[in-house]
């Protein structure tokens, strides 16, 4: 903890601080340019790949194909809308409504997009955060046992992780909606107010996501048992417990964090087809009506959206990364030996205390 408590000291003077965080401040700054650029990326191709779907966004406008309006009243919704001018003239309007923060309004549901997204943001935001912490139960646990309970566990383990991360959603949605809603009736089959409501659409998001996460786990553990501060952690006489659960497990920790803003963005995506089945509120499932109804502006800013929540997770799970261990990104010097003689220095130390373990261990009575 030494390094966040140096990389957040308050007291020290305003001018040190920002000299020795120097590279970390424009590493956060590059970061944000690069989160601008993405979102205005996002936002074009979207502009442009929905005006590719075949149909008429003024009969959406007017309550969809089945609608029957007339020509007059087509003319007259292209005309309000903008429509009506060339696709340049509407990308720069668009561009220009996206630079004050204004989304537009919604075809078919005739209010603002900013207003949709409010009502349904905090619904998969509170389903994605709950299968997050979901999977990395479950990834933890099932690492954990595989790396400690021997060459069976290992094997039953690993087989899991690739199955659990090869398995689709829709289809664990299925097994999961007859075997505890239909078989053992437990949980409603539809996403209903209450946690009730949560678990199964939370749990069928977070078993691929915990196949995954299980197998970078898994082997940060393995790599983290058999480095050199673990051998000498042992000979110093600590137990097995010890070193996995003060030393491995805080090392395994670190790639996790890394993938959280991954795997966050992972659960955005899956919660489409989650929402979807579960009739559950949420952005998933108005973006798939967005879609299928031509709503070009709902769905662009539910694109734009879930790119922001996206991209600011990363960029705080990379900045947390690099706050609790400044390893990370740091550059290697012109000759690039310091990080190996330090590893050398590591590794004969541990010997060092090894040998001198075994020594003593050899001489007594």
């Amino acid at each position: 903890m030494s390094y966040v408590s140096d990389a957040l000291d308050v007291h020290e003077h305003p001018q040190t601080w920002l000299a020795r965080n120097a590279p970390l401040l424009r590493w956060l700054a590059l970061r944000l340019l690069g989160v601008v650029f993405v979102l205005w990326a996002v936002s074009t191709i979207t502009f442009f790949a929905i005006r590719l779907i075949p149909g008429d966004p003024a009969e959406a406008i007017l309550g969809g194909p089945g609608s029957q309006a007339s020509a007059d009243s087509l003319a007259a919704a292209r005309a309000e809308y903008g429509l009506d001018q060339p696709i340049g003239i509407q990308y720069l309007s668009f561009l220009g409504r996206l630079a004050v923060g204004n989304l537009g309004q919604s075809y078919a549901l005739h209010q603002s997009v900013a207003s949709v997204i409010g009502e349904n943001l905090i619904s998969t935001l509170t389903l994605a955060l709950a299968a997050l912490i979901l999977a990395v139960v479950i990834a933890l646990g099932l690492a954990a046992w595989s790396t400690r309970g021997g060459r069976a566990a290992a094997a039953i383990g690993s087989t899991l992780e690739v199955v659990g991360a090869a398995v689709p959603h829709f289809w664990l949605a299925i097994l999961a909606i007859l075997l505890f809603s239909t078989t053992l009736g437990w949980l409603p089959p539809v996403s209903v107010a209450g946690p009730a409501g949560l678990v199964l659409p939370a749990l069928v998001l977070a078993i691929p996501l915990a196949g995954f996460l299980g197998q970078v786990m898994r082997e940060g553990l393995l790599d983290a048992l058999s480095s050199p501060y673990a051998l000498s952690a042992r000979a110093r006489g600590e137990s097995e417990s010890g070193v996995f659960w003060r030393h491995a497990l805080k090392a395994a920790a670190i790639p996790a964090i890394g993938l959280t803003g991954w795997a966050f963005g992972s659960l955005i995506s899956g919660a489409v087809v989650v929402e979807t089945i579960f009739a559950r509120p949420g952005l998933g499932r108005s973006l798939l009506a967005a879609v299928q109804g031509r709503d070009v502006p709902l769905v662009v800013g539910i694109v734009i959206v879930v790119a922001l929540v996206y991209m600011l997770v990363t960029t705080a799970t990379d900045l947390a990364e690099r706050i609790i261990d400044p390893r990370v990104g740091r550059r290697p010097d012109a000759r690039g030996s310091a990080p190996r003689r330090n590893t050398r220095r590591a590794r004969t130390h541990a010997h060092k205390d090894a040998s001198r373990s075994r020594t003593h261990t050899e001489i007594e009575p």
